[in-house]
């Protein structure tokens, strides 16, 4: 079967999971390119084997003029609009030694950027590979002096990782909290919690910094578990630096309105500090309750939902009163663990990115 080429250009996304705006699909010679470093859905690689096996043009022409043909995938939970790229045709050699030369310059740069992250403590698990397929999720941003890289208030939804330079964490006066050197990374929390950024972060020198969206930082952490580990160990230190004061209530027994605490940092506190107790929740005529017994979830409830499945619809709780209180009978400490808490707690912070995007 004879293959048309082609280059499509994604400039739609709502809710798929794999791909992101302005990433390009490529049919080359019989060969089926999607972006690198990513898995390949067969939805969109069938809707695209269609498109360059078909007869018809991928271009529509009207009134003498050429329009760029608009296509969909949309044959799972999510919907990605894509158009037509005409490649560029060279008619002389040179040009066609240019263009390798262009790809070939590319994919050094790509290597260079991945030799950057070399030198970053946490990449050290990574094979040379995987570090290539690393750098093409990555954004590589230069920041000059006093530059802010995030703000307090911003969106949530970007992991930034230090290559090079110093930033300070700036409070709302001015004053410089923390400083931050090469390998620190930061974003992180706002990311996995889906709250807003909650400092200022500035260029203190100019800075090499890579950037992450919140659906490749999703990836990243399926597709390599030592990241997973590293940033479930970063996430236990923060917020056991963030909740001392939290975890000292607790002893006693702790009251509040989830305005105030997210359940996810309520519960990822009580799991940090290895506390046994119930974890009572009131909204409107839900009732839900989560036992732990040494900080492991052994028991959720929700109006007679059990298990896993009321642990996410918990979860998904933005409103009402918690109470926490210490202790568990005899009989319910030998309740077998319901999961690993870790991946029960992305599976349903994931849950509530697909809700609310």
């Amino acid at each position: 079967m004879q293959f048309r080429n082609g280059i499509f250009i994604i400039t739609e996304e709502d809710h798929c999971p794999l791909y992101n705006v302005r990433e390009e699909l490529r049919v080359s010679e019989g060969v089926l390119n999607l972006p690198a470093g990513k898995p390949t859905c067969l939805v969109l690689a069938r809707e695209l084997i269609a498109l360059a096996s078909a007869d018809n043009s991928f271009e529509n022409y009207s009134m003498g003029s050429t329009k760029k043909a608009k296509f969909e995938c949309g044959g799972c939970v999510g919907l990605i609009r894509f158009e037509y790229k005409k490649e560029k045709e060279f008619a002389t050699l040179q040009m066609k030694l240019l263009a390798a030369a262009e790809r070939r310059e590319k994919i050094q740069e790509t290597a260079g950027f991945a030799g950057l992250l070399r030198a970053i403590d946490i990449f050290s698990p990574l094979s040379d590979e995987d570090l290539l397929d690393l750098a093409t999720l990555l954004e590589f941003l230069e920041y000059p002096w006093q530059f802010p890289i995030t703000q307090k208030g911003d969106p949530g939804n970007r992991l930034y990782i230090l290559l090079s330079g110093k930033a300070e964490v700036i409070d709302d006066h001015g004053i410089t909290l923390v400083e931050l050197d090469r390998g620190e990374v930061f974003g992180e929390m706002s990311l996995l919690s889906g709250e807003r950024v909650s400092t200022t972060i500035m260029a203190a020198e100019t800075c090499q910094v890579a950037v992450m969206n919140h659906k490749n930082f999703r990836h990243i952490l399926i597709r390599f578990p030592a990241l997973q580990v590293f940033f479930y160990k970063l996430l236990v230190s923060r917020i056991t630096k963030m909740n001392l004061q939290r975890a000292e209530e607790l002893a006693s027994g702790m009251v509040g309105q989830l305005t105030d605490i997210s359940l996810v940092e309520l519960c990822q506190m009580i799991n940090v500090n290895q506390k046994t107790g119930k974890l009572h929740i009131e909204f409107e005529e839900k009732r839900a309750v989560i036992m732990f017994n040494e900080g492991e979830l052994v028991f959720a409830e929700l109006n007679g939902v059990l298990g896993k499945e009321a642990f996410y619809q918990i979860l998904a709780l933005n409103s009402g009163r918690f109470k926490f209180t210490q202790g568990l009978t005899e009989k319910e400490k030998r309740r077998d663990v319901v999961g690993g808490f870790m991946g029960m707690l992305m599976e349903g912070m994931k849950r509530l990115d697909d809700r609310n995007p």
